[in-house]
């Protein structure tokens, strides 16, 4: 079960363009230091933003069902925040990692088509390094320790072996490696899938 304080954040730009997105905790502490402020996304004053104390004062009054709690205080969890200085977007590519090979391939093997525990993968070569591979997204898949086993440095037509799909180089989107079991909040969709046709143009 996910913690409160690691609950995803939407993190927005000074443009109001979404990026990324962090935990509640580290939202919080981007406000406390002055770096963010968080965008209220319920009651009459929808999309107001608000800094520390401002949000102090909203949980007072608010008290939502959940609700980060210390001794002295007790907050609203923080939904979305949009930076104070941080004007780009981030690149349009993602990162080649080991991690986000997983991620892209959902943590399943892609030989055997089982899902496993990140420690129990490994990285595969679909056209071995000594027969030319190279290590990149188009030639690297998620694969369990068995499959990779049995593969070892051969082409996958040797060993009668089957990839589930083609590698590919995942496309940028700001919601790239949320935990599944922290889904994207249903206030974020107006800045993830805008609404054309409540967008009014400016003269």
């Amino acid at each position: 079960m996910i913690l409160l304080l690691d609950r995803p954040v939407l993190v927005l730009n000074r443009l109001w363009q979404p990026i990324h997105t962090c935990s509640a905790r580290r939202a919080l502490k981007l406000v406390c230091v002055g770096h963010a402020q968080i965008v209220q996304t319920e009651g009459e004053a929808k999309y107001q933003t608000h800094d520390f104390d401002s949000w102090l004062g909203y949980s007072a009054v608010e008290k939502e069902e959940e609700m980060v709690h210390s001794v002295q205080l007790s907050l609203c969890l923080p939904k979305i925040i949009v930076l104070a200085l941080y004007d780009r977007l981030p690149r349009k590519e993602v990162k080649f990692t080991r991690h986000n090979v997983f991620l892209r391939d959902k943590f399943t093997c892609q030989w055997c088509g089982n899902p496993f525990a990140e420690r129990e993968l490994n990285l595969d070569h679909v056209h071995p390094r000594d027969k030319g591979g190279k290590t990149t997204w188009e030639n690297i898949v998620t694969s369990c320790i068995r499959c990779n086993t049995r593969k070892a440095n051969k082409l996958a037509h040797e060993v009668n072996m089957t990839l589930m799909k083609k590698p590919s180089t995942p496309r940028w989107r700001p919601l790239f490696g949320l935990r599944s079991d922290a889904p994207a909040d249903e206030s974020w969709r107006q800045f993830l899938h805008p609404d054309r046709e409540s967008v009014q143009l400016s003269a």
